[in-house]
């Protein structure tokens, strides 16, 4: 492509986008606008663009904005970029296919292998498998003996349970789903954490909550404003992960777990613990058993106020979809009562291997746990090397390093990096207001060459951003991590 053609100015192509948005999603929106622009045929394909630098100055946006405007236009196939002829307009079935990147890192999914043995018992389970049309076609509550196992288990870890206080639902985000339908009327407040799980607090939105949020980070809660939060906006549920939170891997210290069960019964709160990552301790020294231990304690007549979510998923096997819910009986009755407008029972396979699973649970933990210690260092190091300007954490549990950027552009390096292969969610995604532009979730479960080669891709990126300035914190390693 020659150097010659078409050109339009920064002005011009500004007086045909308008004004943008808060920096945040002005990438995006400029983005978006002059790929409609393209579309639409206003600016004719082989128009030559204002250079990055060029338009930066005008809009008065950070060169990083712009960056990744192109960027995304680049990956969509609206623009593109060579040597010496700089960005021009096209159309994605014009633009060079050939050089589109091929499989992707998965750097957004916190999705682990399979446990180690888990292959040999589903064989033990499935060669002797008993005549599963025994079992009812429409299975609300949950297989007996896998109830029974899932009691037994918080029992044994503290929290006296009987199989009437459990449901099997299929995965721990439907367990969160159906608590979220059954539990929100439209415009109650549901208070989540800042940064969570994205699933979650959608579940919420979705059966009409108004969202409140309370911070997080790799050091732990702010307690005195969650606590004041929930006696000042009275929500009708809190939804908190206080074991190896995702995404900052951080734990709720007990006396810490005692609090906010007070304040949440003062309040008429009713608390959904999520327990996905409960089992997934690296190094942490202490055990304080399940959360709602400490509302068992002390429940009255109306129970005890707490939802515990648990799931195979994160210990075990993403593929499992087993997950459950352990609530006082009275609450139980409730959510099966609202589960056939989802679905009507967890497949009965599943189920058998999933009771045989929780019952050697211990034993298979100890394989991801193994994993996990050892991809912590690889990631942790790696960051270290390539991305010393980053503030990496050293988690005692959890499957993601909740990283700060030195600059607020995790949405534009997770764009840069879409077009190289990678699959990266920014920390937006974990709020409820678009905030955390300065952090990203790495989670630490691709196999360990996967990376440190992502990292290098991460350094590369964030190179190309431009992205520079002082280091945030002492970013050393503690002698016992490497």
């Amino acid at each position: 492509m020659s150097a010659t053609g078409p050109r339009i100015s920064a002005r011009a192509l500004l007086s045909m986008t308008g004004d943008l948005g808060a920096e945040s999603v002005a990438y995006s929106e400029l983005a978006g606008r002059i790929r409609v622009l393209i579309a639409d045929g206003r600016i004719p394909v082989g128009t030559r663009l204002p250079s990055e630098r060029e338009l930066a100055m005008h809009t008065g946006r950070s060169r990083t904005t712009i960056v990744a405007a192109y960027q995304e236009l680049r990956v969509n196939g609206y623009l593109v970029s060579r040597q010496g002829s700089g960005s021009r307009a096209t159309l994605p079935h014009l633009a060079d296919v050939s050089k589109r990147p091929g499989p992707a890192l998965n750097f957004a999914g916190a999705v682990p292998p399979p446990v180690e043995g888990l292959r040999q018992l589903i064989t033990e389970v499935t060669s002797d498998l008993p005549d599963i049309t025994a079992f009812p076609g429409f299975d609300l509550l949950g297989n007996d003996a896998l109830r029974d196992a899932i009691a037994d288990r918080y029992t044994h870890r503290g929290l006296p349970t009987s199989p009437e206080q459990v449901l099997v639902t299929t995965g721990g985000q439907h367990a969160i789903a159906l608590t979220a339908h059954t539990l929100i009327h439209r415009s109650d407040i549901a208070l989540v954490e800042s940064p969570t799980y994205p699933h979650a607090y959608e579940a919420f939105q979705r059966a009409g909550a108004r969202m409140v949020a309370t911070p997080v980070t790799v050091d732990g809660w702010d307690v005195p404003h969650l606590v004041a939060t929930i006696q000042q906006t009275r929500p009708a549920v809190a939804y908190l992960i206080p074991d190896f939170q995702n995404p900052t891997s951080a734990s709720m210290n007990p006396g810490d777990r005692a609090r906010v069960v007070h304040a949440a019964r003062s309040a008429g709160t009713t608390l959904v613990i999520d327990e996905a990552t409960v089992d997934l301790n690296i190094d942490r020294p202490w055990d304080d058993g399940p959360f709602a231990r400490h509302a068992a304690l002390s429940a009255g007549p109306n129970g005890s106020g707490v939802i515990t979510i648990g799931s195979l998923s994160k210990s075990i096997w993403s593929g499992l979809r087993i997950g459950w819910i352990r609530a006082d009986a009275a609450v139980i009755r409730r959510l099966v009562q609202a589960r056939p407008a989802g679905d009507l029972g967890t497949p009965p396979i599943e189920q058998l291997v999933g009771e045989q699973v929780i019952r050697r649970m211990d034993e298979l933990v100890a394989g991801r746990r193994r994993m996990l210690r050892e991809h912590r260092t690889v990631l942790s190091a790696s960051l270290r090397h390539h991305l010393p300007q980053w503030r990496t954490p050293w988690p005692d549990g959890g499957m993601s390093l909740w990283v700060q950027l030195n600059q607020p552009a995790s949405s534009a390096l997770a764009s840069i990096v879409r077009a190289r292969g990678m699959a990266l969610v920014p920390g937006p995604k974990f709020s409820i207001d678009g905030s955390l532009e300065r952090f990203l979730r790495l989670p630490m479960t691709s196999p360990a060459d996967e990376l440190d080669s992502g990292v290098r891709l991460l350094a590369h990126a964030w190179a190309q951003l431009g992205a520079s300035g002082p280091v945030v914190a002492n970013n050393r390693i503690p002698a016992s991590g490497i």
